[in-house]
């Protein structure tokens, strides 16, 4: 299971600089490994992930076999208007695994 955790923050005023966290549950197998009978482990990892808001990518970053399982990413962006952000994942098999969270601003 592929369980996607995000943190949005909640009181956002108009030209604040907010942090966001994205974090997908996988195990991110390296291929290097050897199962209990001594067989080569498939390698299955996740090779990008990219983060747009209303579209507009905002955030981007490629992944390799060292990084660890349940990756957490966190970034910043500038609050310029309330709406929608999506979280995308893509795994080296071409399966993508998407989330999407509200930005809203506050008065």
């Amino acid at each position: 299971m592929h369980t996607i955790r995000l943190s949005i923050p909640k009181d956002v005023k108009l030209g604040d600089i907010i942090e966001l966290k994205a974090m997908i549950r996988h195990d991110m197998e390296s291929g290097y490994r050897l199962d209990i009978q001594g067989n080569p482990i498939p390698r299955l990892i996740l090779k990008h992930f990219v983060c747009s808001f209303e579209g507009k990518e905002i955030f981007s970053a490629d992944f390799y076999p060292g990084i660890s399982a349940n990756p957490l990413l966190k970034f910043h962006m500038r609050a310029k208007s309330s709406g929608t952000l999506t979280f995308e994942w893509t795994e080296q098999t071409g399966k993508v695994f998407t989330k999407t969270g509200q930005l809203v601003l506050t008065e």
